[in-house]
């Protein structure tokens, strides 16, 4: 004989599974769509040498299209030098108005204001586009370093000291302010817990190849922001 409630629960059972996976992947989108703010799972690969702000926005642009919160314009908050008879350009002024979210849904700044002062940026918050957490301070590889060029309040560096990697075109001689994901590092360095400007990069090969960023605890990685 046929077992008729057999087949009906595996029936039902088998209904209820596929909508479960339906309803998982639409959460999964619904939240990416959502999300405002998150770091580059991977840097470019070429060290500080992104091809420009234009470069390092497209980066975003592609991690935010591929975890499905590609519909936003999307910023890097990078900042670059006065050179050549180009003006400074100003992280802080690139990145719209805020409020911005995590993949998580997390607020980590209401507005430009409350970013450059008393932001939610840390270690738990400062998510991939993914909603993977950043090796941080005390992990192995550390990959804390981001790519900035900028001071504190998101504004240039003035002066010949280069903070950019020139402008964000080099991956050889220079230098570029990073800041710590995980707001958190060795007690030595008073700007430690700066998300955006903790020190400097270094390295043996002039400062700004990928080599040089992974031997100061990063890999490259930037932050990205919806700028609407």
């Amino acid at each position: 004989m046929v077992n008729l409630t057999a087949i009906t629960w595996r029936a039902c059972f088998g209904l209820a599974a596929a909508s479960f996976v339906v309803v998982a992947a639409e959460g999964v989108q619904a939240q990416s769509a959502d999300t405002s703010f998150f770091v580059t799972s991977k840097g470019i690969g070429n060290g500080a040498n992104l091809g420009g702000l234009a470069g390092a926005d497209n980066h975003c642009q592609t991690l935010a299209q591929a975890a499905g919160a590609g519909a936003k314009t999307w910023r890097a908050y990078l900042s670059t030098q006065a050179a050549d008879g180009a003006p400074a350009v100003n992280a802080r002024a690139r990145i719209g108005n805020g409020p911005w979210k995590n993949s998580k849904g997390v607020v980590v700044a209401k507005d430009v204001a409350e970013l450059h002062g008393n932001n939610n940026i840390n270690k738990e918050t400062a998510l991939t586009e993914r909603g993977e957490t950043v090796n941080g301070y005390g992990d192995q590889p550390n990959r804390h370093d981001i790519l900035t060029g900028s001071q504190s309040d998101g504004t240039a560096f003035a002066g010949a000291d280069d903070r950019t990697c020139k402008n964000w075109t080099s991956s050889t001689q220079g230098a570029a302010m990073v800041g710590h994901s995980d707001i958190s590092g060795p007690a030595t360095n008073p700007t430690v817990k700066s998300w955006n400007a903790a020190h400097p990069s270094r390295g043996p090969d002039g400062g700004c190849s990928q080599k040089d960023l992974i031997s100061t605890g990063g890999d490259g990685l930037l932050y990205c922001f919806a700028a609407n």
